[in-house]
């Protein structure tokens, strides 16, 4: 498939990261950083690499958006000589292997800041590269358990509720492993000297958290899940059905917000009990549950449209998607045939975007190691040694 030539106009223009293929929060880390303009090349395995989840397709992968794969057999003296040579002319590199399994092959920060001393070298883990867990093995639901946060999800009476992979891989982990490397980064501007970014899920989630952990310790936080002002225990803060089977959400935490609410809802006044008594939510919850099932959800946005009622719709992706405000904000965007959520933030001057679809593994090595520097002799040499893999046509 013939691409589009690499434009790099977002922010991080300039930056070039090597990415140690892996799952979740390093591709993560990987695509948000390409969104923004760096150059990020995916090592990806030249035995072949699998995906994890309901994808079936690397094209349509999209965490691994807005970057170019080579194939390399990291196990092969020549493909990890590769590797170093590429991080000689990176400024970052990510990977997100077990604590101690870079390091067995070749690869490790010690070994790549000789080879280059202003590299950032980001280390993603769910549990970090020391402590007495740092060899076990999990997925986000472990690591959002273990920091605390998943205790804290859910509705009252009920288990814990997982909260997809966004507290650990992506918000927790992806994300700020990408800060990360940014402050390194700007560090080096002034010390010229890179260093290692060990960024682990299971701290990454506690941060997250740290204005409820604070709750809790001054105790303004019921241990109770489900019982406080934004875990769905205040009647005000919740998401309810509406006569049509979908839902709205509504979020009158402030008082003028609440009475607004209360008035587009046609509910009086006279009828609810103290708001800031927590022994009265149940109650009130029921009062605002069955007002709100009166009426089917486009109506409830027709009475509230113009209000301060903090109501607004529970979208489905496709009705996101379609959104009047989202399409005037081009928040989504179609990226080889897939429909998914743009770059974010937005930059006045620096634009950030999505300059190609995800990658076949191994499908730009002849291109992006002869755009890196490497000579074309030595290209065929390792291609014919099986040190590195060119995907020929669209699939692995």
């Amino acid at each position: 498939m013939t691409q589009p030539a690499r434009s790099f106009t977002g922010p991080l223009a300039g930056m070039k990261v090597v990415e140690i293929a892996g799952l979740g929060p390093g591709p993560f880390c990987a695509m948000v950083l390409a969104d923004l303009g760096a150059d990020v090349i995916r090592v990806d395995r030249a035995a072949g690499s699998a995906l994890v989840g309901p994808s079936a397709d690397f094209r349509t992968e999209v965490l691994h958006r807005g970057r170019q794969s080579v194939a390399v057999d990291l196990k092969h003296p020549d493909g990890r000589d590769l590797v170093l040579d590429l991080v000689e002319g990176a400024d970052a590199l990510i990977e997100g292997f077990r604590p101690g399994v870079a390091e067995r092959l070749g690869i490790g920060p010690d070994v790549c800041l000789a080879r280059n001393p202003r590299l950032i070298y980001g280390r993603m883990t769910g549990f970090g590269q020391d402590g007495p867990m740092s060899q076990v093995v999990g997925h986000d639901i472990n690591y959002v358990a273990h920091s605390g946060v998943l205790s804290l999800l859910g509705r009252e009476g009920q288990a814990p509720t997982a909260p997809l992979s966004l507290v650990g891989d992506f918000g927790g982990g992806g994300m700020l492993l990408a800060l990360g490397i940014l402050a390194a980064a700007w560090e080096a501007r002034t010390s010229g000297r890179g260093q290692v970014i060990d960024a682990a899920m299971c701290d990454g989630s506690a941060l997250l958290g740290a204005a409820f952990y604070g709750y809790w310790s001054t105790g303004a936080w019921s241990h109770e899940r489900g019982t406080n002002i934004v875990d769905t225990g205040a009647p005000f803060y919740d998401a309810y059905e509406t006569a049509d089977g979908k839902f709205v959400a509504i979020a009158g935490m402030e008082q003028r917000f609440y009475d607004e609410l209360v008035d587009v809802l046609g509910i009086d006044t006279a009828d609810l009990p103290d708001r800031n008594d927590p022994a009265t939510w149940p109650m009130t919850k029921k009062v605002f549950a069955d007002a709100i099932r009166t009426r089917t959800r486009e109506e409830w946005l027709g009475l509230a449209a113009g209000r301060e009622s903090t109501l607004t719709p529970v979208l489905d992706p496709d009705e996101a998607i379609a959104d009047e405000h989202n399409v005037a904000r081009r928040s989504f965007v179609d990226v080889g045939g897939v429909v998914q959520p743009a770059p974010a933030p937005r930059f006045s001057r620096t634009p950030a975007s999505v300059d190609r679809p995800p990658p076949v593994p191994g499908e730009h090595t002849r291109e992006v190691l002869a755009a890196w520097g490497v000579e074309p002799t030595r290209i065929t040499e390792l291609e014919r040694d099986g040190a590195i893999r060119q995907t020929e046509g669209e699939h692995v």
